[in-house]
């Protein structure tokens, strides 16, 4: 009988020993071995522990997707520690509002990013600056690392903590542990049979839980991580060409790139013939823009996989093998195996057939909670409806869903204010929070979303127009460019329901029709 693993880097322990001299990472013209990217994690781990012996407590990472990010997320794993990647290109007071809530023992950075640091960061937080280590050729902590961790660790310890927005302006923390991780790959194996000679483009920003599963398929799997610069995401062309020349084997995308590719009819002109799975997720594909691919790669198996950042990866999965009209939504499937799957309605009752509901999820696959926010955890994370004899918690994901006539989950919408754009979930709550309680730029404000655009759009109540361009760039010190809305509406007041709140529904439904 195989051993129980209760740490993820035990799956690198033992790939890397069997392909040491296999390319493990390829990022542009760079490239590390299994053998080097294990070298530099282990004693990379050896330098946190250098500060100070501590266990089960957070690392930031503040680097850009790289060759050092892949290691130093192996190196705290190996430490027994927290990996928390930071996004390099969020203004530093969010990074503050982050760094203040989770409070991380360490942050690794490089010499270029440093000196902005300095004004955020805490003092007691040990910075390590990557470029000031100097790895020696085959030094093995192998030992002293894995013992630690065995006595000391259990499976349902954190592995990761993945920042996604909150509507007071601080983003969430959620912390996933390693044996969802373990549950999700073990079931994902079952459907897909990946083999150990995967090559993954890898495009998801290093805050992603796409790029957490990246990172096991390359320990579990031996896969070699192809990574795609941000940048690219500008130039399509570039990114298939990079497909094509490095003979990618499996991406797991967001669809927005993937809509820009097939408007564009690149599909057509560019050949992908070691391509064999595409899955993507964390937002809709509009299927007239699937079927550009799926008529494109006849060859592909494709997956439509979904799962809010609280569940570790995905909850449910749907392997595209029927037609698909233009106009009908590409289901989100079934459940993942090992994974409990509640629709329910406003009483807390299952639906009936082809009635919509709230989709709740119970398992393995939960995360946590939120790390340092129990009243945030506490009403996501909730004893499930259903069941009174014994304590079993549910996420409510606050996505309405409904099962077709063919059995298949299909996503409808959202029941609040959260939404999935460019990949990125965003509470537009934390938008009118800064635009209105931060900043202070406008009386009032209300965000909404249009779907089929895939903008967001800003209402707010002002004296004044406020030029579009200098509203954006205010906001840019504060929000990211994803957060950050394309449509400025001016009004001298804002629409009220009876109850005097600003009347959200009438905007969305203004903008979406």
């Amino acid at each position: 009988m195989p051993r129980m693993k209760i740490n993820l880097i035990e799956y690198f322990e033992e790939t890397f020993p069997r392909v040491q001299e296999k390319i493990a990472v390829v990022e542009g013209e760079r490239t590390i071995t299994f053998a080097e990217l294990a070298n530099r994690a282990k004693q990379l781990a050896n330098t946190i522990l250098s500060t100070q012996d501590f266990i089960n407590q957070p690392i930031a990472l503040y680097l850009p997707k790289s060759i050092e990010s892949v290691y130093a997320d192996l190196a705290i794993t190996y430490s027994g520690n927290i990996y928390m990647n930071l996004d390099i290109k969020t203004p530093l007071t969010r990074i503050q509002n982050i760094v203040e809530l989770i409070r991380p023992k360490v942050l690794i950075t490089n010499s270029k990013l440093i000196d902005q640091l300095g004004t955020v960061i805490d003092h007691r937080i040990t910075i390590i600056n990557i470029d000031d280590l100097h790895f020696e050729n085959e030094v093995d902590h192998t030992s002293f690392l894995l013992n630690r961790l065995s006595s000391a660790l259990i499976d349902t310890d954190p592995y990761c903590i993945i920042n996604t927005s909150g509507s007071t302006g601080t983003p969430k923390g959620v912390v996933l542990n390693h044996r969802s991780f373990f549950d999700f790959m073990a079931r994902s194996q079952e459907i897909f049979n990946f083999s150990d000679h995967e090559i993954m483009g890898s495009l998801s920003p290093i805050v992603f839980d796409i790029y957490s599963f990246e990172l096991c398929m390359m320990m579990a799997k031996s896969t070699t991580l192809v990574l795609i610069p941000d940048l690219l995401s500008a130039f399509p062309v570039s990114i298939l060409k990079i497909l094509q020349e490095q003979k990618v084997s499996f991406i797991f995308w967001v669809p927005t790139i993937m809509v820009n590719i097939a408007n564009l009819d690149l599909l057509t002109k560019i050949e992908l013939p070691d391509l064999k799975l595409v899955w993507f997720a964390g937002e809709v594909f509009p299927t007239k823009q699937f079927n550009c691919w799926r008529n494109g790669l006849p060859h592909i198996t494709f997956a439509n996989l979904y799962g809010p950042i609280e569940i570790t990866l995905d909850c449910t999965f749907y392997v595209v093998k029927r037609e698909l009209r233009d106009d009908e939504p590409i289901p989100i499937g079934c459940a993942y195996k090992n994974t409990g799957i509640l629709i329910l309605n406003e009483e807390n009752q299952p639906v009936e057939k082809g009635e919509e509901g709230e989709l709740c999820v119970r398992g393995t696959s939960l995360a946590m909670g939120y790390y340092n926010n129990p009243e945030k955890t506490a009403a996501a994370f909730v004893q499930n409806p259903l069941n009174d004899s014994y304590p079993e918690i549910i996420y409510r994901t606050g996505d309405v869903v409904f099962v077709n006539p063919l059995g298949e989950i299909v996503f409808k919408g959202r029941k609040d204010t959260l939404i999935k754009h460019m990949g990125y979930r965003i509470e537009l709550g934390e938008i009118e929070h800064v635009i209105v309680n931060t900043l202070k730029i406008a009386k009032n404000g209300c965000v909404v979303y249009h779907y089929a655009k895939k903008e967001i759009t800003l209402f707010y109540e002002n004296e004044n127009e406020i030029d579009t361009a200098s509203f954006r760039k205010i906001l840019a010190q504060t929000l990211p460019k994803y957060m950050i809305p394309a449509i400025f509406i001016r009004l001298d007041e804002l629409q009220r329901n009876t109850n005097g709140k600003i009347d959200r529904l009438f905007y969305t439904n203004q903008i979406n029709g």
